[in-house]
Order: C-alpha cells, then sequence, then structure tokens
C-alpha cells in the first residue's frame, strides 16, 4: 500500500493543469466571497458566532480572530502536511483560509481577491514547496505517507465505536464483531477492493438502524403523553426557535443562486481528482480508488448532516461544502462540467429542504443525537490513526532520535494547553521534526536512516 501511495503521489506531484488552477482560484474566490457576506463558512465552530456578526453585536475583527483562532491549527497543522504527502487538496488547506480572509476583508469586492490570491498561492507555491522538501537529506514528506495505513484502517472502526457510545458495550461489541469480519473477508475475497469499505457500509447501517429502532420505540410509549401536551398549547403559541429556524432558512433561500454557483465549483473540484473531503479520502483518491473515496465521504455526511442543517438554520450561515454531499458525488461523475451542473441542483435542493430537515431532525432525537456520536467516533478513530501514522513516519525518516523529537513535540504540546489542536499536532510535529533533523544532518550530528523513508 504504502508502494502505491508514494507513485500515485509521486505522479501528482502538486502538478495541477491550468484548469484546475484556475478553478480552484476561482472557488477560493467565491468561498471568501461568501464568508465575507456571512452566508457561508467552512469551519463548523465559526457558524454559531455568525450570527451575532449578521446582527451586529460583533465586529468584523473579532469575528475574524475567532475564525483565526479556530482555523490556524488545521490548516498548517493538518491540510498543508496532508496535501503535500498525498499530492490531493483538501478543505482544511483550501477553505478554513478563505474563512479568515473573507471575514476580515473590509470591503466586500477585496474579499473575493483575498480567496483568488490564496487560492494562487496553494497551487503556484505547493508544488515548489514538495520539490524542495523531496530534495532534502532527510524527506519527511514521503515518510509522511506512512500515516496512510492506519488512516485508512482504523476509520473503518468509527461506526462501531458510535454504536458503542450511545447503545452500549453488547450491541457495540457485535457491530466491532461485524466490521472485523467484513474486513477479513474482503482482503481475502476482494484483495482489489479497499478492505474497510463494506466493513463501513454495515457499520453504519446498523448504527442507524439502532437509532430508528430506538425512536420508533420512545414514540410509540409516549404517544399519548406527547398527544396530551400539544393539546395543551393555545393555538395562539409560537415556538421561538422555529421563529429563529425560519429566519436563517429565509436568509439562505435569497441567494440560491450564490450556492448554486459554490456547490457547482466545489462538485467541479471533486471531480477533477485533484481534491478530498476527508483525511481518509485524500490518501484513497492519490491511489486512485475513487469509488471508495465517495464510500468514505459519503458515510461522514451522516455525522455532519445535522450539525450543519442546525447551526446553519440557528444562524443563517451556510456550510461552504454544504451538507458535503458535492465531494462523494463529484468523484464519481464523467466530466467538470456535468459535475458543475449536478453540484448546483445539488445545492438548491439541500438550502430548500433545510426547514424540512431541521424538523425532521426534531422529531428523530436518536438519529439526531447518532450524528454526534459519529462525529466523535471519527475524531476518535482519527486522531489515533493520526499519531499512530505520525510516530510511524518519524521512524521512517530518524529511527528512535525521529521518534523522540517528534513524540517529544506532541507531548510538549499536550503539557501546554494543546496551542496546536490535537488532531493537527502530531503531523505538525513530523514537519518540525523533520526540519530539525535536517538541521541535525547539516552539523554533522545525524545520519538519515538507511534506505530512507519507505
Amino acid at each position: 500500500m504504502g508502494t502505491a501511495l508514494a507513485a500515485a503521489a509521486d505522479a501528482a506531484g502538486l502538478d495541477f493543469s491550468p484548469a484546475q488552477k484556475l478553478l480552484v482560484v476561482g472557488v477560493c474566490a467565491l468561498t471568501a466571497g461568501a464568508a465575507h457576506m456571512a452566508l457561508a463558512v467552512f469551519n463548523d465552530g465559526v457558524r454559531p458566532f455568525m450570527l451575532d456578526f449578521i446582527h451586529g453585536r460583533a465586529t468584523r475583527n473579532a469575528t475574524g480572530a475567532v475564525s483565526f483562532g479556530l482555523s490556524a491549527g488545521f490548516v498548517f497543522g493538518l491540510g498543508a502536511p496532508m496535501a503535500l504527502s498525498t499530492g490531493v487538496l483538501n478543505p482544511w488547506l483550501l477553505f478554513l483560509p478563505t474563512d479568515v480572509l473573507g471575514i476580515l476583508a473590509p470591503r466586500r469586492w477585496l474579499a473575493p481577491l483575498l480567496g483568488a490570491a490564496w487560492g494562487a498561492v496553494v497551487v503556484y507555491g505547493l508544488g515548489g514547496a514538495n520539490e524542495l522538501a523531496h530534495g532534502l537529506p532527510v524527506d519527511f514528506l514521503t515518510a509522511m505517507r506512512q500515516m496512510s495505513t492506519p488512516i485508512l484502517f482504523l476509520f473503518a472502526l468509527f461506526p462501531a465505536l458510535a454504536v458503542t457510545k450511545q447503545f452500549g458495550r453488547l450491541r457495540g461489541a457485535l457491530t466491532g464483531a461485524v466490521t472485523l469480519g467484513l474486513v477479513v473477508l474482503t482482503m481475502r475475497v476482494w484483495p482489489g477492493v479497499f478492505a474497510g469499505a463494506p466493513a463501513m457500509a454495515v457499520g453504519v447501517l446498523m448504527l442507524i438502524g439502532f437509532a430508528v429502532a430506538a425512536d420508533v420505540r420512545t414514540a410509540r410509549a409516549s404517544g399519548t403523553v406527547a398527544a396530551e401536551g400539544a393539546g395543551s398549547v393555545g393555538p395562539g403559541a409560537e415556538d421561538p426557535m422555529a421563529s429563529l429556524f425560519s429566519s436563517g432558512a429565509a436568509r439562505l433561500r435569497r441567494h440560491l443562486p450564490l450556492f448554486m454557483a459554490l456547490g457547482a465549483g466545489v462538485c467541479a473540484l471533486a471531480q477533477m481528482k485533484v481534491f478530498g473531503g476527508g483525511e481518509a479520502t485524500s490518501f484513497l483518491i492519490a491511489k486512485g480508488q475513487y469509488a471508495e473515496a465517495a464510500q468514505v465521504d459519503f458515510y461522514r455526511v451522516f455525522g455532519f448532516l445535522p450539525l450543519i442543517a442546525t447551526t446553519a438554520l440557528a444562524s443563517g450561515a451556510y456550510g461552504i461544502a454544504g451538507f458535503t454531499l458535492v465531494y462523494p458525488i463529484g468523484y464519481l461523475l464523467p466530466n467538470p462540467f456535468v459535475a458543475a451542473a449536478v453540484g448546483a441542483l445539488v445545492f438548491a435542493l439541500e438550502v430548500l429542504a433545510l426547514s424540512s430537515i431541521g424538523r425532521a431532525l426534531g422529531r428523530l432525537p436518536s438519529v439526531r443525537d447518532c450524528s454526534e456520536h459519529l462525529r466523535a467516533a471519527i475524531g476518535d478513530a482519527l486522531g489515533l490513526a493520526i499519531l499512530f501514522g505520525s510516530l510511524m513516519a518519524a521512524n521512517a525518516m530518524g529511527g528512535g532520535l525521529g521518534i523522540l523529537i517528534c513524540g517529544g513535540l506532541y507531548l510538549l504540546n499536550e503539557a501546554m494547553g494543546r496551542p496546536v489542536v490535537r488532531m493537527a499536532a502530531a503531523p505538525a510535529a513530523v514537519l518540525a521534526g523533520g526540519v530539525a533533523l535536517n538541521g541535525l544532518y547539516w552539523l554533522g550530528l545525524f545520519t538519515p536512516v538507511a534506505g530512507g523513508p519507505a
């Protein structure tokens, strides 16, 4: 797997075609413009703060500072290392900076220019950085490809973790056993298929099945009580949350053409196979496994759809990638023109359906809660995978000394209260450790590991 990934990444080499460069620059300009207008941001943690900004209770600079604080670690600790090691762009590298630039831009016309400038920096600057890093005595970018195996295989466990968190040990153990069995079966019977794909499919279906069954039982048990409670509410009663959600949905619908353009751009970018929506997805796209990448990103939708829907309705600011359905759809479409048309349609349907989705989530509490457990499980699985893969990369580029430096930087970050978010701390430590090992080499204090990174 590591050899195939290395060959694929070397072939990609972050060398984009003129059409791909133009699209990246255009999408970054569009996303920065949307962020400036407080219509969409990528960072889910920033979206709740947009309500105060929209209503004038927070300044542009204050909101931009919040966005920068919540995004910087992911950009430099996760987005850039993942792009350099896989040759595939990702949303942390492209869209988190355009959130910040768009919000901070003092004029509407300036925001798209700043976003376009960032897109140009990415498509023109990463290639040079990639070549420079590969020419160093200690090639830490090649070493970072060691992260692919733990990320791809541990990611397959997230449905079992989510089931355990929400429905207890017994059902969690059952889901885990099914996951393990399907991974082993796939490796034996379909060696050309990503081993985690069938396991994740069945695991997510089991989680949703448990959640729906719980909601059905709850509805049956409390049907009479709910009916009596509803009858006690006067006809003139008004739900303040429903009023707020209605206002947010109406604001988004007024800008439907902008969202359709955004959906078209993001979906076309995914179709061009230079962009991956997640950690595991980036490695799969680098290997040319587009169907498996689509499957992985499709499952992530279940974890983030309720969060994106409720925060969008409450704040009046949508997600840059919507419900992220345009990622897997884009991977599978035949050309960018079809992808643009389909992406625009998908975004239009998402925005128009937001109010209905919000009401449906209100009636399905267990299904809504399972998304929170899915997000937590994805974070746990990827956190361990990225840490373990980063230590493998440290060992590949520097042996025990590499592990000492990179592991020490990670532990120091923990001891200092995580100035770099945990998910990004380990890849950032590999980059810093690679620089340190090259410095030691030039001082004559370190000899690269024989054979170099695998």
